[in-house]
Parts: C-alpha cells; sequence; structure tokens
C-alpha cells in the first residue's frame, strides 16, 4: 500500500531542513580538523638553548688545486630533504634541533672552505665558476639502530656563466656515533656527528675527482668558445 503524499508545502521544509542539517554537520566536521590540526602545531617542539645544537666545521675544508685559475661563487644552496622541521634532528631525549636551517650550515661550510684557499670571488659577476646546491638529506639516516647514523647528501650544478654549460657533481658525507642516554651528552655526541658528516660531504666535493673534470671541462669551453 503506497504512503499518502505529503503537502506540497510540508515536504519543501522538510527537504530545506534536511539540507541545512547536512551542511551544519559538514561545518562541525571541517571545525574540528581545523581545531586538530591547530592543536598538533600548538603542541609542536620548538628550538630553545636548552635544546640546540651549533654545526659548523672546526677548520676549512682545503679544495684541490685545479689546472686553470677558477673562482667560484655559490649561487644557491636548496634544501630539498622535504623535512617539515628542517631543523629538527631527532626527537629522542626531548628533541634536539640544530641553530640553523641545514641550508645556511651547508652554504656556510663551502664557502668558509673556498675561501680559506683564495678560490671564492668577491660577487658573482667575478666567478667563473658557480655553484648551485642541492640539499638531499642533512640530519640522522633512517634505521640507524644503537648509533647516530649522520649524513650529509648533495647534489651540485658547476656552471659556467659565460658559456651557460654546466656539468652535474654529487657528493656526501656520513659519520657514526654511539647513542647516549643522557641529554647533554647526546647533544655532544649530535653535534660531533652531524660535524664530521658536513666535513666528509665538503671534502669529498672540494676535493673529489668529480668537481675537478666538471671545472675543467666548463673551463675548456669557455676558452675554446664552445
Amino acid at each position: 500500500m503506497r504512503s499518502p503524499a505529503l503537502p506540497l508545502g510540508i515536504a519543501t521544509f522538510l527537504r530545506r531542513n534536511r539540507n541545512l542539517a547536512l551542511l551544519a554537520w559538514c561545518g562541525l566536521f571541517a571545525l574540528c580538523l581545523c581545531s586538530a590540526a591547530l592543536t598538533t602545531r600548538a603542541d609542536d617542539p620548538k628550538p630553545t638553548p636548552a635544546n640546540t645544537i651549533h654545526v659548523v666545521l672546526s677548520e676549512p675544508v682545503p679544495p684541490q688545486k685545479f689546472q686553470l685559475p677558477v673562482k667560484f661563487t655559490v649561487v644557491d644552496v636548496v634544501d630539498r630533504a622535504g623535512n617539515p622541521q628542517p631543523m629538527l634532528v631527532t626527537s629522542g631525549h626531548g628533541t634536539i634541533f640544530v641553530d640553523r636551517l641545514p641550508a645556511e650550515i651547508v652554504r656556510d661550510a663551502i664557502e668558509s672552505s673556498l675561501k680559506s684557499a683564495d678560490l671564492l670571488a668577491t660577487d658573482a659577476s667575478s666567478a667563473d665558476v658557480t655553484l648551485g646546491v642541492y640539499l638531499f638529506h642533512f640530519g640522522l639516516a633512517a634505521g640507524s639502530g644503537g648509533d647516530y647514523f649522520g649524513k650529509v647528501e648533495l647534489a651540485v650544478t658547476v656552471k659556467n656563466p659565460k658559456t651557460g654549460k654546466s656539468q652535474q657533481v654529487s657528493a656526501s658525507g656520513t659519520s657514526i656515533t654511539r647513542i647516549a642516554m643522557l641529554k647533554k651528552n647526546a647533544m655532544k655526541n649530535l653535534e660531533e656527528n652531524l660535524t664530521s658528516a658536513l666535513g666528509d660531504a665538503v671534502r669529498n666535493l672540494l676535493r673529489g675527482q668529480a668537481l675537478r673534470d666538471a671545472v675543467t671541462k666548463t673551463m675548456a669551453e669557455s676558452s675554446t668558445g664552445n
């Protein structure tokens, strides 16, 4: 037996109220999501003087000697690691951070090393070769187990600004130290670990055969006009 049809006015009223109820539930759901996101963001740990370490080369890495006189400039250091908190080293021991962005740490290490050998150009216009650095990893590697396994991974575009020709080189550095139980010891070990991995990466870049070959090729193209 078919149910009797509702009068047109009542049916319209119920239909409108169902739509209003659906909109209200959608609005409430969106509000809950926003509230949860804001709560999570507020709970994120923040760097403080008590939980940060200072990663910097204890002394510059001596670059290799090149066949032709050459001056470098670092045009940019781009962080491609995809870390939403790039300064966070570990969430253990109440969280530990580095006190600068990894891109700034890497730029400082490369530029100070070039400058120590008088290979750093005073400005971009006077550089024979530019270095565009991409940072793919800075920090602890996954699955370190009972050790701190620090890793710094770079990809560098070596470019002749006069000809526009470029070569790609890569360099990485690693370091292993034991995990410490006390926070102050953990901070000390992590600082030494990441500093060592950084120095290893810069050494492999500035003293590596790949950079020598890239510079030789781009400089040769400049001198021959190819």
